[in-house]
């Protein structure tokens, strides 16, 4: 309260002792009364309202509080923690201060220099920024959903504003000043939301211009490792984005990017190619070194023998480093005269030291075909002298396939029996029907082929063709014996002697009418037969069992004739 304000209460309370004892008008004392408790002036107390700003003198300072008289009934109380500055508070300074509560539980007022502080900073922003403007302030602490951020007064960072680049810990930014852009102001709600992440955008667009503009081919740059991919690995070239594909990492070969880089790794890259309408940027790494393809044909020429390390293995093959930077495949087909190697784990694993040789070499695609069998015999080399068309061997069954079976000649050296090759006269659907595997059989070797490494043989070759002299064999006319195999709706096979097989079409089963096959003959029955017809080129034969009776019965009747004929004669 001022002094002035005390000296004209002091001077309404002795006008109202006056009028109490001068006076019995009731009427003008009770006027007097009212006007007293009415009467108010700017820097009484009834005057100030909560979060109202007032200015204060420093009168005391202890160890917690900074005691400030705003010129009401009494000082006002700030504790001394929201004094950033509070060297630079003296005995005497005027400072702002906003008014918490006029008076609080012990009949104290409750002042706040940092309420105060913000308020201001709230009417500077609301007078001064707009949504857009850019304004500096200190990272707080971090809430859900981003960042708080001291411009002031408390604004809020979404996460997704907080920068332009994968974040990989939001605490690193705690307790850090930047600069911020101002996306929203909401005056009713007084809150402020902010933006780094606007800020950076634009610094790299203007960035990204200005190296586009002077980037050239084959320059040296660094850049930092932003995000990798399994095509290659994406650099940040400080306002442009730039691709070092996996191919052009390393003169090695690798199967991911991370082998060799990982987030935030600075690098020096060479600069292959500028696409700068699309604002395209390819890098090299492996081009800052030297092509070690270019003398490979000179230093490793078909036939070399080689010495390297298995460093990967795929389905097809391995792969073996031969010198610095240059690796050569060993196809599967080229680990072994012996076997087929489905896998080539069989033979060799990552880390192995081996000697392999030098097959071909494609520089421009960066391949060399190496192979490790050719350390050894290739046992097809001689095979022609070894087996000859015509000659008789033992072979052991390998294999059986549909079409025939695999039998071994010698270590790595295979021979087909086909199907057809098994049997003169038996009609064989699957090898299994004459062979298993680990049989043991004499075959001939029928023909034989070095460079494609087939060699074919046959069992049926060991005997004579029968269906080259079945003429002779079996005339027409021929009687025979032999076991019902098979019926068919046209007629029952039979097995004769040598394995040979012959048809007995249902018109030639019986001259009586019957209703099926069944009715005559059935698997398994031993019959006799007329040979009728011998087709040695298509293989068939064909017999009639009614013939055959008919002629027995004849032979029978001229039989009977004889004999009664005989008897008369001897009567």
């Amino acid at each position: 309260m001022t002094n002035q304000s005390t000296q004209d209460w002091n001077e309404v309370d002795n006008i109202i002792d006056d009028v109490a004892f001068r006076t019995e008008d009731a009427e003008e004392f009770k006027n007097l009364l009212d006007a007293k408790e009415s009467k108010t002036d700017e820097g009484s107390i009834a005057s100030m309202t909560s979060g109202q700003i007032l200015k204060g003198i420093v009168v005391e300072l202890t160890k917690d509080f900074v005691i400030v008289d705003v010129g009401l009934k009494s000082e006002g109380l700030i504790p001394t923690e929201e004094f950033t500055e509070l060297d630079e508070i003296q005995l005497g300074s005027e400072i702002e201060v906003l008014l918490d509560q006029a008076e609080n539980r012990e009949g104290q007022i409750v002042l706040s220099r940092e309420k105060a502080r913000r308020m201001r900073q709230w009417e500077h922003i609301v007078n001064h920024c707009e949504e857009g403007s850019i304004v500096q302030g200190k990272v707080l602490r971090k809430v859900k959903g981003g960042l708080m951020v001291d411009i002031g007064m408390e604004a809020f960072l979404p996460g997704s504003q907080i920068d332009n680049k994968r974040i990989k810990n939001i605490d690193e930014y705690v307790g850090k000043s930047y600069d911020f852009k101002i996306l929203k102001i909401n005056i009713e709600r007084k809150n402020i939301v902010v933006s780094r992440r606007e800020l950076l955008e634009q610094e790299r667009i203007v960035k990204k211009t200005e190296l586009l503009e002077n980037i050239e081919e084959g320059e040296l740059r660094i850049g930092v490792v932003k995000n990798i991919t399994d095509f290659g690995v994406f650099l940040d070239l400080d306002g442009i984005d730039g691709l070092l594909h996996i191919t052009d990492m390393t003169w090695k070969r690798i199967k991911h990017p991370s082998e060799m880089v990982a987030l935030g790794d600075e690098i020096e890259v060479a600069i292959l190619s500028i696409d700068r309408e699309k604002g395209r940027v390819a890098l090299g790494l492996k081009q800052k070194e030297e092509n070690p393809w270019e003398a490979v044909e000179l230093k490793f020429p078909p036939g070399t023998k080689v010495k390297g390390k298995i460093t990967s293995l795929v389905p097809y093959g391995a792969f073996i480093e031969i010198d610095e930077g240059v690796e050569g495949l060993i196809h599967v087909s080229e680990m072994s005269w012996l076997k087929t190697i489905t896998d080539p784990s069989e033979v060799v694993k990552v880390g192995d030291e081996v000697e392999a040789i030098v097959l071909s070499i494609q520089k421009e695609e960066g391949k060399v075909s190496l192979g490790i069998k050719q350390n050894e015999q290739n046992p097809w080399e001689d095979v022609e002298e070894n087996f000859p068309v015509g000659k008789e061997v033992e072979v052991e069954i390998q294999n059986l396939t549909n079409y025939g079976a695999f039998a071994e000649l010698a270590p790595g050296v295979d021979g087909l029996i086909h199907i057809s090759d098994l049997s003169w006269t038996k009609k064989v659907s699957h090898p299994s029907e004459a062979l298993k595997k680990g049989d043991k059989v004499n075959a001939v070797v029928l023909s034989v082929d070095r460079e494609s490494k087939k060699i074919t043989l046959g069992v049926k070759q060991l005997t004579e063709n029968p269906w080259e002299s079945i003429e002779n064999i079996l005339p027409v006319g021929t009687k025979v014996k032999g076991k019902v195999v098979k019926i068919t709706a046209f007629g029952a096979f039979v097995i004769l002697d040598n394995d040979l097989e012959g048809l007995v079409h249902v018109t030639e089963l019986s001259d009586e009418a019957f209703g099926k096959i069944e009715d005559i003959v059935a698997v398994g029955d031993e019959v006799e037969a007329k040979v009728v017809k011998v087709d040695p080129e298509n293989k068939k034969i064909a017999l009639s069992i009614k013939d055959y009776l008919a002629e027995q019965g004849k032979a029978n009747k001229d039989e009977i004739v004889v004999k009664k004929k005989k008897k008369e004669e001897d009567e």
